[in-house]
């Protein structure tokens, strides 16, 4: 019997076991180095936001290493739209998010989206997303599925002196919220942070997975950043029509930061990615007209941005005693 879709063992809501893992994995050697870093998370299969984020490396005064954290892959719910988004991230490291591996699975286990959504987001949101993932595993070619499902789940950088956790939800789940806006913008959540740099010996934590821009920054013996990026490949704020990705480097952007903090010497920025909207829009309506699952999900976001401010995703700085 199919469970209710707002059971949380329904699909798009169930968390499966395969995303788990412990906050002690990232303990360990870095898998990559970088004098600046960009973290692109939730692409969502937006060529003109890729444009844009290459361009953007492209000025910086060092090279750039641009890695993705998962959910690249979305909207490109056709064959050729998809070989073009797969082919480009190819060249980066990556990771999967929840939609790289559910459309990867040999075999349904049930989870729908993967996105684990919790209780406060709408059936119906949760209903749309499980069909948009079912018509994008239907444009996946074979040849490409080992690959996706085979990209890690998290990765670490070492950025100046500083250890960067990479993932697409939280520092235990791929598909977790604890790095969601609403739960750092929780005082209780965010006391409970320090314990994660105890466990990971992580300093900053870069996700994406929740939509929702944030940036929090627990002081203490065991000091942890978090900034989630939102989106890369859909606008992040009201009125506003840009996507956000990450920027971690030993230096300043020579692209103004939307909001950010210098840690240890190292900049910690959101950047904003204002790619061609009229580009991305045509794909979008070509693929997904008026009454399709993805139009009525996401277009008002596309063209009006989510009910969400550059002030409000800078969350308070909190200091925790010895």
């Amino acid at each position: 019997m199919t469970a209710p879709v707002d059971a949380p063992t329904a699909a798009g809501r169930m968390c499966p076991c395969d995303y788990r893992y412990a906050a002690s994995v990232f303990d360990g050697p870095a898998d990559l180095h970088a004098e600046v870093l960009y973290v692109v998370g939730g692409l969502y299969g937006n060529i003109a936001a890729l444009d844009a984020i290459e361009t953007l490396a492209g000025q910086e005064s060092e090279p750039v290493t641009i890695v993705f954290n998962g959910d690249f892959h979305w909207f490109d719910a056709e064959p050729g739209w998809f070989a073009a988004i797969d082919n480009r991230i190819a060249r980066y490291p990556a990771l999967r998010g929840n939609i790289e591996t559910e459309i990867a699975r040999a075999n349904d286990i049930g989870a729908g989206c993967g996105c684990a959504y919790p209780a406060n987001v709408a059936g119906n949101v949760v209903t749309w997303s499980n069909a948009i993932l079912a018509e994008l595993r239907d444009v996946l070619a074979p040849d490409r599925a080992g690959r996706l499902g085979a990209l890690p789940m998290h990765l670490v950088a070492a950025v100046g002196g500083l250890r960067v956790g990479v993932v697409h939800g939280d520092a235990t789940s791929l598909a977790g919220w604890n790095f969601a806006h609403d739960r750092l913008a929780d005082p209780a959540r965010r006391a409970e942070l320090p314990a994660l740099h105890e466990a990971s010996t992580i300093d900053v934590f870069t996700s994406t997975h929740t939509c929702l821009a944030a940036l929090c920054d627990v002081l203490g013996p065991n000091r942890v950043t978090v900034i989630n990026n939102g989106a890369a490949g859909m606008p992040n704020f009201s009125g506003a029509r840009f996507g956000v990705i990450t920027r971690i480097a030993t230096h300043p952007s020579p692209h103004p930061p939307l909001y950010g903090l210098v840690r240890d010497g190292v900049c910690i920025d959101a950047l904003a990615i204002r790619y061609d909207t009229d580009f991305f829009r045509r794909d979008f309506l070509a693929r997904w007209p008026e009454g399709s699952p993805a139009h009525l999900s996401y277009f008002r976001r596309l063209m009006h941005g989510p009910d969400h401010t550059i002030e409000a995703a800078v969350l308070a700085r909190d200091v925790m005693a010895a």
